[in-house]
């Protein structure tokens, strides 16, 4: 019986900072399903976490945003930490491969403070979601149903959003994207 994300293409949209657990163990989870995951970022080479309180390790690009399209996948990951979702709420580029996700009515699935990044694009307003404490204002001034749950599945806009407050969720929210994304796939 072949794996749940078999022939599914996954992006995981990321830059330096981006907290090391929140894009490692989602990647990991993702591959052990049988999915093709590519970490993508504005720059190559490789780029940077941030593990809890200090530098973490690097993890390799696979492609550029400019070499990345976003009909060439199934879902986006977008990790946290608070200084990778802020560097990319601010990169035009980042915002209208998000958006791409959004328009083509795919799960976009995002951690911690990786709402921020929803917000900028415009894509949080009437949907239900969570996120890092600190941001849940931010939610809510931009119109999000904001709620405490380990893993919040939003089910009733344009495209599945999934979303988790923190480190602590990752197992919750890996499952509810391999669940999302295996139903999407034909039989």
């Amino acid at each position: 019986m072949p794996t749940p994300l078999t022939d599914t293409a996954i992006a995981i949209l990321a830059t330096d900072g981006f907290e090391q657990v929140e894009l490692t163990k989602p990647k990991a989870a993702l591959e052990e399903a049988g999915a093709t995951v590519h970490v993508v970022s504005p720059e190559s080479g490789s780029i940077k976490g941030w593990d809890q309180d200090h530098w973490g390790d690097s993890v390799d690009v696979d492609k550029t945003l400019s070499e990345a399209d976003a009909s060439a996948y199934d879902a986006l990951v977008l990790p946290g930490g608070q200084i990778n979702p802020d560097k990319l709420r601010i990169d035009g580029d980042a915002l209208a491969f998000v958006k791409a996700f959004a328009a083509a009515g795919k799960p976009i699935a995002a951690i911690c403070h990786a709402p921020w990044l929803l917000v900028e694009a415009g894509l949080i307003e009437g949907r239900k979601a969570t996120s890092y404490t600190s941001i849940r204002t931010d939610l809510k001034n931009a119109g999000a149903d904001v709620q405490n749950q380990s893993v919040v599945k939003d089910e009733d806009g344009p495209f599945v959003l999934i979303t988790s407050r923190n480190p602590d969720d990752i197992p919750a929210f890996n499952q509810a994207i391999i669940e999302t994304v295996g139903a999407a796939m034909p039989a």
